[in-house]
């Protein structure tokens, strides 16, 4: 039951971190650099995954396009506003983005973006751990469960820490090979 809830909590940060992984910008045109985007629309604030079709027709290309036509100036300002480095162009109903190829020194700052969000994650991961620890010992304080029944959930606990680190680390790395290529 208790590793269960461990094992949640840190499935909860590696799926945040797969998100973060999507908005690092690549040298392929990536639909998840904009996705999350916030745009006042409607009196509001929404995403433009919410108020648009995204695709990347080309290589080098994201196409957005708008369910209410109306919203094209919306998003497109939106999309400035993010500090992409990327510059939308309004064509009709519709939003096409060029995606520039990058220099190695803006793949070496998207990597060191990369670094520190799974630094992030892990740390995060730690925390998790830390604290259901903590949980163990006062139960056992309390007299809840035994001492034998303690270490072995510590040990249970650590296992899926050092997993889901790795995991992290696997993932990175990975995306990291996305990034540097030319």
């Amino acid at each position: 039951m208790f590793e269960n809830e461990v094992k949640a909590k840190m499935q909860v940060t590696l799926d945040h971190f797969k998100q973060e992984l999507k908005n690092l910008r690549t040298n392929r045109a990536n639909p998840g650099v904009v996705e999350g985007v916030n745009v006042d629309v409607y009196g509001a604030q929404m995403k433009v995954k919410e108020l648009a079709q995204i695709t990347t027709p080309e290589a080098r290309q994201i196409l957005i396009t708008p369910f209410d036509p109306q919203t094209c100036a919306a998003i497109a300002k939106g999309i400035e506003k993010a500090n992409l480095n990327l510059q939308p162009i309004v064509e009709a109903s519709m939003i096409r983005i060029h995606v520039p190829p990058m220099d190695q020194a803006v793949r070496q700052d998207i990597v060191k973006q990369g670094k520190k969000k799974a630094e992030d994650a892990k740390i995060s991961i730690r925390d998790i751990r830390r604290k259901s620890n903590d949980t163990l010992k006062e139960q056992k304080t309390a007299g809840v469960i035994t001492e034998d029944l303690m270490k072995k959930l510590e040990k249970v606990i650590q296992e899926l820490t050092d997993q889901f680190c790795r995991q992290v680390d696997d993932l990175f790395s990975v995306k990291e090979k996305e990034i540097l290529a030319v």
